[in-house]
């Protein structure tokens, strides 16, 4: 629970400021904390006077009834609150092209430089930067669009405040609403944006620009991982699957049943062809690959809460798949040492529900900096026991759709599904000649070193704009 701060208490002029709001948030949100330390500045201009575009650059969109395809020459990407924290793109749902291009909805499509902020539901006030892949992606209605005015400030450093301290200040504080939250495009078109000189400014743009670049070729360079692993195991048709161009599993008989499973997914007739036709070229089971590894579910632990310089952060199956994760803090001392994962484990979403944007049988992948961090047990951990079969070379099959179709396949349990414990050791993993296995390990791995170097950049420029308001304020 938030509490206003003693030494700074809430006084009665700051009622009128608020427009005589008499809800708590923009009194215990630091918000207007802020706000008097940033009129300690030399210069800030408001943020409505810096942007371009549909209803002066601030802007979300309609309410409107989606028409979801399949088909890509029909539809295009659609992006979502949650989605815009997402590190991988590939999967977004696809909205149907005509209503995309329509003159209500046009303008709704991003482009690079933008920044986007989450402005309904529970976590409201979330920042996201457009980065050049993300050109072409429509966005929902339930996301401001900051689109700033390349002759007035530059892109970089603008999204570099929204997402600082200070920008996570004021926009959280210009949240409304109780059980559903709320930010309208004029409630931030006031928000107070430092001005400090072409150099900082520039410096800083530079760094988040270059950041956006590392994270689209993060994007780019693991769907290529993927396709050269179909590529190189001769099996070039699975990067095209039109999973629900094919026949429905409507009806279908099958053959035996053994104890293993009764249930009628596990016999599907689409994912039984996929099954089938990966065992058509060389490979092994999954379960033969892990078994000098680990297949299995992480261990149950009780979470002790910690603070960040005492603690470890865990991540969950949600944050898991975001740019960057914000979990809750946990002693690590109160807990099993099963929580932190090896280098290169794949982490598969293993409890869920079978919707088709759930993260259930997703797949994320454990290196570098995300070493640092916990993990719940809710993942299944896939850790080589082969060591001519590499993680990153597992990595590449397991974020393909022929993979989360099998996966998906194997579901057991009632709401909550589950991978079949016996099911998931028998997925066959093509097995291509050791030439392509390093390649695409090695595109893999060069794919989450962008990835890490992106964070760090995008922490440098943080770190320039608060030493710039801190020097500036004395």
């Amino acid at each position: 629970m938030k509490i206003a701060n003693l030494s700074n208490p809430v006084t009665s002029a700051w009622f009128q400021e608020q427009g005589l709001r008499l809800d708590a948030s923009p009194y215990v949100s630091g918000a207007l904390k802020v706000r008097k330390l940033l009129q300690r500045l030399p210069e800030t201009v408001p943020l409505a006077s810096l942007t371009t575009g549909h209803n002066g650059g601030i802007f979300n969109g309609p309410m409107f009834r989606r028409v979801y395809l399949t088909d890509p020459e029909h539809s295009v990407p659609f992006l979502g609150t949650k989605d815009m924290m997402a590190a991988d793109l590939t999967g977004l749902p696809r909205l149907r092209k005509a209503d995309a291009h329509s003159a209500a909805l046009s303008y709704l499509q991003l482009k690079p430089g933008m920044t986007l902020i989450s402005c309904s539901g529970f976590n409201a006030g979330r920042r996201a930067y457009v980065r050049p892949d993300m050109d072409g992606i429509w966005s929902s209605q339930d996301t401001l669009k900051v689109q700033p005015d390349p002759e007035q400030i530059k892109s970089g450093y603008l999204y570099a405040f929204l997402l600082s301290r200070f920008g996570e200040a004021l926009v959280r504080g210009s949240v409304y609403g109780s059980a559903v939250k709320h930010i309208e495009p004029h409630h931030i078109a006031g928000l107070p944006v430092p001005r400090f000189g072409d150099r900082v400014e520039s410096e800083i743009h530079e760094l988040v620009e270059e950041s956006a670049e590392l994270r689209a070729r993060h994007q780019a360079e693991l769907v290529a991982a993927t396709k050269d692993f179909f590529d190189s195991n001769g099996l070039s048709e699975l990067n095209e699957l039109r999973w629900h161009q094919q026949e429905r599993d409507l009806g279908f008989e099958v053959a035996s049943v053994g104890p293993t499973s009764l249930r009628a997914l596990n016999f599907a007739p689409r994912a039984q062809r996929l099954i089938e036709k990966l065992e058509t070229v060389p490979g092994a089971k999954l379960g033969d690959i892990c078994s000098g590894g680990h297949l299995g579910s992480g261990v149950r632990f009780k979470r002790v809460d910690s603070d960040p310089e005492n603690g470890v952060q865990l991540v969950g199956q949600r944050q898991g798949f975001w740019l960057r994760p914000e979990g809750r803090w946990i002693s690590a001392a109160h807990a099993p040492g099963g929580i932190f994962a090896e280098d290169e484990t794949v982490m598969i979403a293993a409890q869920g529900t079978l919707g088709e944007n759930e993260v259930f049988c997703q797949p994320i992948f454990v290196t570098g900096k995300w070493l640092d961090y916990a993990y719940t047990q809710h993942f299944l951990r896939v850790v080589t026991g082969a060591p001519d079969v590499s993680g990153a070379y597992l990595f590449a099959f397991f974020r393909s759709q022929t993979a989360f179709r099998v996966l998906r396949s194997l579901s057991v349990g009632g709401k909550q599904q589950d991978i079949h414990e016996f099911l998931r050791t028998q997925i066959p993993v093509p097995i291509a000649p050791p030439a392509d296995r390093e390649r695409i390990a090695a595109t893999v791995r060069t794919a989450y070193r962008c990835r890490d170097r992106a964070d760090v950049l995008e922490d440098k420029a943080l770190a320039l704009l608060t030493a710039a308001v801190e020097e500036a304020v004395g």
